[in-house]
């Protein structure tokens, strides 16, 4: 018996193993419970301190160059900065 005839054997004797487990366990049901769907936010009268902050927070990153690097870091320059390199965080 050649090395490749042993890996098919192998192979095919894990997939029936697989059969029968998969045969042998309990159905799983295939519905999900229902999820109710998120209710509108009703607006606030006054703005929240945490509002005001999430506003800051959006006017720096608007400022912001913004471009991303490969791994995911963001560039802290100006938005349109003249230099060539970017500075990430």
């Amino acid at each position: 018996m050649s090395k490749m005839d042993n890996l098919r054997a192998m192979r095919e004797a894990k997939y029936a193993d697989a059969q029968k487990r998969a045969a042998a366990a309990p159905p799983k049901s295939g519905a999900k419970a229902p999820v109710a769907p998120q209710a509108p936010a009703t607006p606030a009268a006054a703005p929240t301190a945490s509002a005001k902050a999430d506003t800051a927070t959006a006017a720096d990153t608007e400022e912001l160059c913004g471009h991303r690097n490969m791994s995911g870091r963001t560039c802290t320059r100006e938005r349109g900065h003249a230099a060539k390199s970017h500075r990430y965080s």
